[in-house]
């Protein structure tokens, strides 16, 4: 059972409950009044001088009914035994918190660490051949000397091979859905999601009680993508989630692998399509991922031996430059996105800067989209 919910947490379910307001505009009113009670206290004329709030926003905010909804939700977050995660807070994960379209508010169910150090999404057709089926489980396999996080969707198909392949290997898997965390869809794998708890869980951005709906899934693929350091799309027709899935992980600066098939296999097409067209890399073993995720690298080899805490920064150093090199000190092989959040410099200004301090040698990018101080 997760901890009591605070009145700060009422009002950020609350928030999340009101119509037309998103992830985005949430962000947007958080910056402006501070909190999420702060801006539900807000008055409607203070409401309307915020960017992207209108008159009918402003008023659905004041609705009493959105904080009796809120108070239902924890209800049946308390009797799951549940909790709702803010993007404010500590635990939410820090690789979608840089994300434009991240979600807010997110619900989650069982004991995993959403900030594991690795983290890998295995995705692919409903329609899992036996190849695919076995593929899959020869890359969990792979990574349980590596203690990787596995991510997927919980559907049929290749999703429930990898969750299935992770609980027989002993790693922490992670089943993101396109429903509340009440109804497990499909049903036939509510098992499967109850064993998952123990050292993983299910992840939504719904409330309990909401059933799952086709434009719920391309939303759900997004999470699976920016919650992964990498994306491997297992098995794929032309088109399909799969394929979104990758679309995202690619938006995201996230690194994205095939696996080939037979050039006549239905569902291997969109993974060689994938490769063709240069949108994911090529997979043909472990050593593929491993290597190009510098996996195979021990943490205390990627620290470098020097305290780098003590060397002095160059005085020609921009006050970003500073901010930068001080955080990789702090923090080697940080993520370019987790960077971005820390530093609040924009994506754009943050490649150029970092491009600029390795071409002077003072960092160098790992991979992964990864840096550390020289």
């Amino acid at each position: 059972m997760f901890t009591t919910t605070t009145s700060q947490q009422l009002s950020q379910i609350a928030l999340s409950l009101v119509p037309g307001v998103g992830g985005i505009l949430i962000r947007q009113l958080i910056s402006y009044g501070g909190s999420a009670e702060a801006v539900l206290a807000s008055p409607i004329a203070r409401l309307l001088k915020i960017p992207g709030v209108g008159e009918v926003t402003a008023r659905a905010i004041k609705q009493p009914g959105v904080v009796t909804a809120a108070e239902a939700v924890i209800r049946r977050l308390d009797k799951l035994g549940a909790r709702a995660l803010f993007y404010t807070d500590a635990d939410y994960p820090t690789r979608l918190r840089t994300l434009y379209d991240a979600p807010a508010l997110l619900y989650q169910l069982g004991n995993a660490n959403l900030n594991a150090p690795r983290t890998l999404a295995l995705v692919g057709t409903r329609q899992a051949t036996e190849y695919g089926r076995r593929t899959t489980e020869e890359i969990v396999q792979a990574m349980q000397p590596y203690g990787v996080s596995i991510i997927s969707g919980l559907a049929y198909g290749i999703d429930i091979a990898a969750h299935r392949a992770s609980l027989q290997a002993g790693l922490p898997t992670v089943g993101v859905m396109a429903s509340g965390l009440d109804v497990i869809y499909p049903s036939v794998h509510s098992r499967t999601a109850q064993e998952m708890q123990a050292a993983g869980g299910l992840l939504t951005e719904h409330v309990p009680g909401i059933k799952p709906d086709p434009r719920f899934f391309p939303a759900r693929n997004r999470i699976i993508a920016g919650l992964s350091d990498a994306v491997i799309i297992v098995e794929a027709a032309a088109k399909g989630g799969a394929l979104i899935s990758a679309e995202y992980a690619n938006n995201y600066n996230r690194d994205v692998f095939a696996v080939p098939g037979q050039l006549s296999q239905q569902f291997s097409a969109g993974c060689n399509k994938l490769i063709r067209e240069n949108k994911a890399q090529i997979y043909t073993s472990p050593t593929d991922l491993i290597e190009a995720m510098n996996w195979d690298q021990d943490p205390a080899a990627m620290t470098p031996g020097k305290s780098s805490a003590s060397i002095p920064l160059p005085l020609d150093f921009t006050a970003q430059e500073s901010q930068v090199v001080a955080l990789l000190r702090q923090h080697p092989g940080m993520h370019i996105d987790e960077v971005s959040w820390q530093s609040q410099i924009s994506m754009g200004a943050l490649a150029s800067l970092l491009l600029s301090l390795e071409f002077r040698g003072y960092v160098r990018s790992l991979p992964g989209k990864r840096y550390e101080v020289v």
